[in-house]
């Protein structure tokens, strides 16, 4: 059980954060930025809420998202290996293939009536399409600081990797469905703009 009794504990001074076994690393280390944007996301979804407050099939969604985040950013706080012992005990906390799978549903699910889009599409549109956009964004960024720190500290989990995967996919979904099911996306034109003749 988490207690927190006091907000500061001046720990920090040094220029370090402590990981879940107590041990401390430098508050710019690979891992610590890792779950530092994890919990970035986490933040921006909690924003997304303000705009699907009243949208209760969402919000259940974004507030189970907001859950497993807080449970793959502790995962990554916890850099040790799990022992076989560990591991049948479910003593520490790690993303799962279930919270991985959960999200390929979701994905599948809100894609199954889109229509097939045959050029990207701008972050533009309504105001919760493009919060969905900035949130796919930061997982992206904290996806691919995971992947680097699977490859320096291989015993990292990869479920944190595929779960931050199919979460940005996810997003970019929602944007589609915030935008009208699709209807009102704002679609690239390669080279619009450059003066191409062909482009115009």
């Amino acid at each position: 059980m988490v207690k927190l009794n006091k907000i500061y504990t001046k720990t920090g001074d040094k220029g370090t954060t402590g990981l879940i076994s107590g041990r401390r690393r430098k508050k710019f280390d690979l891992r610590i930025n890792t779950f530092g944007s994890v919990d970035e996301a986490n933040a921006q979804v909690g924003k997304i809420r303000l705009l699907t407050k009243n949208m209760p099939k969402f919000d259940n969604m974004l507030a189970r998202i907001q859950s497993d985040l807080f449970d793959l950013g502790s995962d990554l706080a916890n850099p040790k290996k799990d022992t076989k012992k560990e591991i049948a005990a479910k003593k520490n906390l790690r993303t799962t293939p279930h919270q991985v799978k959960w999200i390929e549903e979701q994905i599948d699910y809100y894609n199954a009536d889109l229509a097939p889009l045959k050029t990207f599409v701008l972050p533009a549109g309504t105001a919760l399409a493009v919060e969905f956009h900035i949130s796919r964004t930061i997982v992206r960024r904290a996806e691919r600081l995971v992947a680097e720190l699977i490859n320096i500290e291989p015993q990292t989990s990869p479920f944190t990797l595929h779960y931050l995967n199919r979460l940005s996919d996810l997003f970019f979904v929602m944007s589609r469905i915030a935008n009208n099911n699709g209807k009102d996306d704002v679609l690239w034109t390669p080279g619009r703009f450059s003066g191409n003749k062909k482009s115009k």
